[in-house]
């Protein structure tokens, strides 16, 4: 495997936490250090949680925090080899072809490759963060192709050859754990369960992303979504749906709304599906009363 080069100025998990705080993500001392470990190790970092609990930000916070370009691989049902790694440009290698008539053409010259998010983090490794979002939409069968490229951070194009990275390019894998992933992924990757942040923290979250909120509505709000979080809702709503809410509501008070009138007025920024809307619209009062 690449050896991971030293990433200076980050020198301990309280260094990397004050680091991603000022990349207006605030992390708490599990996950900088798992992060920490994954990126001195020159390991993937693996992060689970529900939808909404910060995953994607984190990778986000960590590229900004390393001046590194973030290169994302949205997984899904289906997802293949050509989406993930490369593809051939086919229509511009036939129009080549009929231009070229007698003379020789490269058809598999740079400009006719098209790269792909794991080629992309493999030509540049020091230069680009590689976020491989909702890794468990995938199938088994791709998690099985990226266990291989994770081992080794490299990719064979029968028509140039192996690429292989010049350093192990810091990758995280994210998942909301809608199916188990092979235990072998994960004994590739350092291990982080993000859980929804405790009132505290989710507040300061509020605070740090929404600079309008008040500290007042801030826990107001986070109290209220606590309450829906207890409530057997298909979407729980996730920290960004707080902040969102929070926003909301003050932009509605700030014409005229008062509390907790407001939180109630904007309750489609927190709730995004119908069956919890009728769910909760005898329950609401209840909610609501974290809010007055």
């Amino acid at each position: 495997m690449p050896v991971r080069r030293s990433l200076s100025g980050i020198d301990s998990p309280l260094a990397l936490a004050r680091a991603m705080r000022t990349a207006h993500y605030v992390a708490d001392e599990g996950l900088s250090t798992a992060a920490y470990l994954a990126i001195a190790l020159g390991k993937p970092l693996l992060l689970e949680g529900a939808p909404g609990v910060g995953k994607t930000e984190a990778a986000k916070a960590l590229a900004a925090v390393f001046g590194r370009e973030l290169v994302r691989l949205q997984c899904y049902e289906g997802v293949d080899a050509s989406a993930a790694i490369y593809e051939w440009n086919f229509p511009r290698q036939m129009l080549a072809i009929r231009q070229a008539g007698d003379t020789y053409v490269n058809l598999y010259a740079d400009e006719y490759l098209i790269a792909r998010p794991l080629m992309r983090a493999l030509e540049a490794p020091s230069d680009r963060l590689l976020l491989i979002d909702e890794i468990d939409r995938s199938d088994h069968e791709f998690e099985a192709f990226l266990l291989e490229f994770l081992s080794d951070f490299s990719i064979s194009i029968p028509e140039r050859g192996t690429i292989r990275a010049r350093e192990a390019p810091i990758v995280v894998l994210t998942s909301n754990r809608t199916r188990e992933l092979h235990e072998a992924l994960r004994r590739r990757c350092v291990y982080h369960w993000i859980a929804y942040p405790d009132p505290a923290l989710e507040a300061q979250i509020v605070m740090m992303r929404a600079a309008s909120v008040a500290e007042a509505t801030a826990r107001k709000v986070v109290a209220a979504v606590g309450r829906l979080r207890a409530e057997p809702l298909a979407k729980p709503p996730g920290v960004a749906e707080t902040v969102e809410w929070a926003e909301a509501a003050t932009l509605l008070n700030a014409q005229g709304a008062p509390w907790p009138a407001a939180f109630a007025r904007a309750i489609g920024v927190v709730l995004k599906d119908q069956d919890d809307l009728a769910y909760m619209a005898a329950r609401l009062d209840r909610v609501l009363e974290a809010a007055a």
